[in-house]
């Protein structure tokens, strides 16, 4: 296999976890409205962990989109 080819396949893995990481965000966000939805009241105390697991969740697509990125220009 080539080099050129490789570096193709290894970039196209890694960007799979950028799609994990919509995935997370999606099932972050639906969990977060179902418990706002049944007690609202608990809901503005539940919003700074509704933040902090979005920026850890688009964290880690962030991270696939920069190995991806290594892998296709600094190999």
């Amino acid at each position: 296999m080539e080099a050129d080819a490789a570096k193709l396949i290894g970039a196209g893995i890694a960007c799979i976890g950028m799609g994990g990481a919509g995935v997370g965000v999606g099932v972050i966000f639906g969990n977060y409205l179902a418990g706002a939805l049944r007690n609202p009241s608990a809901a503005a105390g539940q919003f700074s962990n509704l933040i902090f697991g979005f920026a850890v969740t688009e964290a880690l697509g962030i991270f696939s989109l920069v190995i991806a990125f290594l892998l296709l220009y600094a190999v």
